[in-house]
């Protein structure tokens, strides 16, 4: 019983296999100190690449138990018992404990004087100790081992979820920069359709100012045409009067007059 407790790896043995989950790293800038870093798990320790002088089938990294040992009659590890199954079978272990023991006794060389019976005693109030306290001290270290291995962890789990968010922040940088050519392509239709407009407003301005010059020469033709035609109705006019005398004047009158009387004489 007291093997198995002190076997327990949360209970006695616990931190002194702490030393499984760690690495040693030697720092070269300082040749007389070294970096202790902590690993994820005790798997991580086999997840270690080796190197190829090592001899890992002959000398494998230990691993660290999770579970203690079997043991049979309380203390009695069960591999002491397989250890003689394949020469004396399965009485074996248990003729061979009883006839050395009786061998001790017989021969007085295993005195059970008042010492041994003061070390039962001692024995039963372990075992009783480890049955009653075991469970609860062994939550306690388990959880105690537990919140030491997170704090060791949580340095490098941070920078861990640090380069993780740092990588998801690239992908969307990167998605974003992959949004921005199609918005280098609008922002390019775009200008050009300003130029366009640019240019057709400016070609509008041209064919105003071209008509507007145009029809100032058409107007101003038209003036000169017009001020022409009346300049040379007025001056036949006037030479016209100019070249009717009285006498023709009065004949011209006559002359109306008759044909005005042919003409009421008709009607």
């Amino acid at each position: 019983m007291l093997s198995r407790l002190c076997s327990r790896p949360s209970v006695f043995g616990g931190y002194s296999n702490l030393a499984s989950s760690f690495e040693i790293i030697r720092n070269p800038g300082s040749p007389g100190y070294v970096v202790i870093r902590p690993l994820t798990s005790s798997k991580s320790l086999m997840a270690v690449k080796e190197g190829p002088e090592r001899d890992v089938v002959n000398f494998p990294r230990p691993k660290r138990l999770v579970n203690p040992s079997a043991v049979r009659i309380g203390f009695i590890p069960d591999s002491w018992f397989k250890f003689f199954y394949p020469k004396t079978g399965v009485t074996g272990p248990y003729v061979f404990g009883v006839g050395f023991t009786t061998y001790l006794l017989s021969k007085e060389i295993w005195v059970l004087e008042h010492e041994f019976w003061t070390g039962v005693s001692l024995i039963m109030m372990v075992v009783y100790a480890a049955k009653k306290f075991g469970p609860q001290l062994g939550s306690y270290l388990e959880s105690e081992q537990k919140q030491m291995l997170d704090d060791l962890n949580s340095g490098k789990v941070s920078e861990i979820q640090a380069s993780k968010d740092a990588i998801a922040a690239e992908k969307k940088a990167q998605w974003q920069a992959e949004g921005q050519k199609m918005l280098f392509d609008v922002k390019r239709e775009n200008v050009a359709l300003q130029l366009e407009a640019t240019y057709r407003q400016r070609l509008r301005d041209v064919y105003t100012e071209v008509k507007k010059r145009l029809d100032y020469q058409v107007d101003k033709q038209q003036v000169e045409r017009n001020v022409q035609q009346k300049h040379m109705v007025n001056w036949i006019i006037t030479r016209v009067q100019k070249a009717i005398t009285p006498e023709a004047e009065q004949e011209n009158i006559r002359k109306c007059i008759s044909d005005l009387k042919g003409l009421a004489a008709k009607f």
